[in-house]
This record gives structure tokens, sequence and C-alpha cells, in this order.
């Protein structure tokens, strides 16, 4: 067992990690330094594959405002965003895009210098800043990737995997490292522990994210003893390409329907006008089961998406990457239908945070994806996630500037070094065979349409692969630990959805149609080694 002492660690190397320690480095004295850990490579996260963009309340943008921004925001959360987090996350934005091109991040801009703006689902006017056409999260990932490793300040470890947090009397010390290389284990001392670890895509059979994204986020944070927020809202995204060759499924984003793009069948004929008046423009929930309910009928295994009428030289300078990856399957977007689907996307529960980015654990913060920041509330805005990144990777900066955290003396838990301390004498698990059968499980079981029947019976199969797996401590590999996480986080989000008896935003229950008219968000906790609901 290793031993290791930092001021600050931060986990997960999406954007929201990345940003956050260029601005603890940038503002703040750590005199036993900052380390970044990252479970496979600092480039690989959920953040490098955002494609349509980012919002920003640009000041010089006089159509828009902060009140326009939260009222679109408040829309789509159906009732569970919170006002105060909305209002504090648009108001942040115009200064926190200007501070991230001192790093290096590049926005699209026209032949005057001004960046050119795109308009998404649900938004009332154009504010959605992207980068090289259609890669916005990937040029801001390099960005900020290039920023961290030039920074002589900040320790990186690469393929590193935090496998549990150290809690003694109520207070984060510090994190479990397990290197998945050497196999051998850290014990880090630290005041302030950052999850920065992203989402859960990969407990779905069919997935927009990459294979980093099993949620171990949420799994260490419940596992702790945080208060984990509205488990049950999973946002499937409406148009991912529709290629049954490939593991996860390429994003179309969202930037085409926003560009006039037409959702349609195999024929031409287009859908959208009989589910909602805003047709493609639709809120994400609205426009996913729609082409869910259209393959229904069909019998079709995807609808397709007429990108065609935005015309060739607007369409291949604005989307790029999809052109390219499109063709690769044969599919010249120019004049051919794209398959798509609905695939699972972004997750909008998490950990509850405060505007701090505090969990209820003392010197444990979360921002990003993993948190629940209330900016979401039951189905995101598109674009908005980019921005909760970045907005709260800034702002806990400049909390923790003027906190006393780092005056604290971490006391690392020793009941945690004896655990992963000592040998193994079980035999190894078949890890994949355990992911496939709960991807299968979510999918058809906690998708875009789930009821009591379905969730019970996801829940049953879970608690038996949990029987199955037994790997509530130390694990053989990386692989163990990734489905000791994804099995945690799945539970959570079925336990969530069966409590949640109405249907919102992207939680929709065929046997609870309708809203309740009590609006409220659903929080769990653990205590004693029981998961309950918290009041």
């Amino acid at each position: 067992m290793n031993n290791s002492k930092f001021s600050a660690v931060i986990v997960g190397s999406g954007a929201a990690g990345l940003y956050a320690a260029l601005k603890l480095e940038q503002q703040l004295d750590l005199p036993d330094g900052l380390l970044l850990v990252t479970k496979a490579k600092l480039r690989d996260s959920n953040s490098y594959y955002a494609q349509g963009g980012m919002v920003a309340v640009l000041k010089s943008n006089k159509l828009d405002s902060v009140a326009s921004h939260v009222s679109d925001t408040l829309k789509a959360g159906a009732g569970l965003s919170e006002l105060t987090t909305a209002q504090f996350v648009s108001e942040n934005s115009d200064k926190v895009v200007h501070d991230l091109l001192n790093f290096g991040v590049r926005f699209d801009t026209d032949k005057k210098g001004n960046f050119t703006l795109t308009r998404e689902a649900a938004h009332s006017v154009n504010r959605i800043l992207h980068s090289g056409g259609d890669a916005t999260g990937r040029e801001m990932t390099i960005a900020l990737c290039n920023a961290v490793e030039n920074n002589k300040n900040i320790t990186i470890w690469e393929d590193s995997m935090v496998v549990d947090l150290s809690v003694v009397d109520g207070r984060c010390s510090g994190v479990m490292v397990y290197n998945s290389q050497t196999g051998e284990y850290t014990a880090v001392k630290s005041p302030v522990v950052i999850m920065a670890t992203g989402g859960l895509g990969q407990i779905y059979k069919y997935t927009t994210n990459p294979s980093v994204a099993t949620g171990d986020g949420f799994a260490l944070c419940i596992r702790a003893g945080a208060q984990m927020r509205d488990m049950e809202f999973v946002q499937f995204h409406p148009t991912a390409l529709a290629d049954s060759s490939q593991e996860n499924r390429f994003l179309i984003s969202e930037a085409v329907r926003g560009e006039g793009a037409k959702l349609c069948d195999k024929s031409g004929a287009e859908f959208m006008a009989k589910y909602d008046r805003r047709k493609e423009l639709a809120p994400r929930d609205i426009v996913a089961r729609s082409i869910y309910e259209e393959m229904e009928k069909t019998s079709s295994p995807n609808m397709y998406l007429n990108a065609a009428i935005i015309g060739k030289e607007k369409l291949l300078d604005r989307f790029p990457t999809i052109a390219a990856r499109c063709l690769k399957c044969g599919i010249d977007i120019t004049k051919d239908f794209i398959p798509v689907s609905p695939a699972a996307h972004y997750f909008m529960g998490g950990v509850k945070t405060d505007l701090n980015s505090e969990t209820s654990i003392k010197g444990l913060f979360a921002i990003g994806e993993v948190s629940s920041s209330g900016l979401h509330g039951a189905n995101r805005l598109a674009s908005n996630s980019l921005l909760e990144c970045v907005v709260f990777a800034y702002t806990l900066a400049n909390y923790l500037k003027t906190s006393d955290i780092f005056a604290q003396s971490p006391v690392f838990d020793n009941d945690l070094i004896e655990k992963y301390d000592c040998p193994m004498f079980y035999d190894e698990i078949d890890a994949a065979g355990v992911k496939a059968k709960l991807k299968d499980t979510m999918w058809n079981n906690v998708g875009i349409y789930r009821d009591a029947h379905s969730l019970i019976s996801a829940s049953n199969t879970i608690e038996k692969l949990i029987k199955q797996v037994n790997r509530e401590n130390k694990c053989y590999n990386l692989q163990e630990y990734e489905v000791r996480n994804m099995l945690t986080t799945a539970g959570l989000i079925v336990k969530s959805a069966l409590n949640r008896k109405e249907s919102r935003g992207a939680h929709y229950r065929t046997d609870y149609m309708d809203k309740s008219v009590n609006c409220e968000h659903s929080l769990i906790k653990k205590e004693k080694g029981e998961i309950s609901f918290a009041k």
C-alpha cells in the first residue's frame, strides 16, 4: 500500500475536472500540490464527444438575456430546475466564456470576429457557442488538456481509478486509488476532494457515451454516505446514429435540427407535428418518445433525419464531424436520410450539491454531470451541460479561495487501508457478461418508457447480479470495479423510478402518465448500510 498527500484531489478529466484543476492552481496556494486522477487517459471523457455547443448569455448578444435563458431552462426542466441555480449559472456564463479563452479554448466566429451563435431545441433565441463546427466538446477538451499538461503544478495520474472515499467523522479526508496498469493501491490524504467523474450511459445497451462512463462517481458518493437527488432522470437523446455495428452510438447533434433538419419515416413523411407544435425543436424527452413511438408503430429499428434540406455548403461547413462519420457508414448527409434512434445520453440527477458545489459530506465537492446542482431538473435544456461544468469549476475555485478548509488536517480511514491491503481469496467474475446482462435489463425495463412491472423486474435482476458478483470490498481489476459501480448506480435509478409515481420530463411511467400537483425532488441517502429516501 502506497501513501500520498495532496492539498486537493480532482477525480475525472472532462471539462469540469480539467477547468477546475486550472482554476484552483491559478488562484490558490496549494502547498501539497494538486492531483488530477483519471480512470483512462486524460482525453477520455464524455465532454470530448459533446458536439452541439455550449450555452452562453453574452453581454454582446442584445437579443438574449439572463431572464430569457432562465425561463427556457425552467420550462425544459419540467418543474424541477431550481430558479436560484439557473440564475447563478446564467449570470456567470459571460465571464466564464471569456476566461476560457485565456486557457486556449476557441469558439467559432464570423469574418468580423464575433461569436457565431446557433439555436437548439427549447431555446427561444440563438445563444449556443460552438467550436470546430460540430466538435465543441473535443476542441474544449483538447485545449484544456494541453493547458493542464503544460502546468507543472498539476500532477496527473492516468489509468488510475478512485475506488473508495475516506470519510472520518463526517468529513472527506482523501481517496483510495487503484492503478490498473500496476495493480497497486495508494491512499491519498487530502482536505478537498472534487468529484468530476461524469455520467453513466454505459449501464444502458444503447448509449452515446464512451466506455468510461460507468457511473463511478455516483457509486463512490453513495457508498461514502453522500445524499443523492433525482436519480430517476436519465435523458435519452432522440437522434443517435442507428448503426448496429458499433458498440456505442454516434451522436447526431441536436444542432442539426436547430439548423432545420426534419424527422421523417423511410418514405420522407414528417411526423413531429403529430406530437408537439414545436416539432423538431420540442424538448428532448418529447422528441425521443415521439421517435420511439413511430418505431413501435411501424416495427422499424429506426426513423430518419433529413438534413439535406439545410443545403450542402452550409451542412458540410457546420457539421464536418457528423458528415465524415456518416460517410464511413455509406451515408452522404447532403442527399441521404440519416437513420436515427434514441440512446441513453445524459443524467440529470446525481450527488446533491449547493451553489458552492459542496455535497452533504464536508470536504467533498461535485461538479459536472455527476452532480445535481439543481440546473437541469427533470429534462436538461440542450447545451446547458458544458456550461454547468465550467461555471461550477470556476465558482468552486473562488469559493475555496476564501474557505478555511485547507487548514484541516486530514486523517485517513485506517479501516479502508486494511480493506484494500488484504489479499483476495475468491475467483474473478465474468465482468463482461454481467455488464451485458445489466445493459439489456436497463434498456428493456428502465428506458424511455417504464412502469411498476418493468421496474420491479429490473430491481430483481440487479439484486441477483449483486449477489452473483459479491464485490462489496476489494476487486481484482478495473472491470470488476466498474461492474460494482454500475450495479450500485443502476439500483439507485430503479429505486428512485419506482418511488416517483408520475411522469415528469425524462421519467415517463405508462402506469402514472400524469404529472402530480406536488412537484418535489427525490432524495436518497445511505445510513448503516441501508439505502432510503431522505425527508
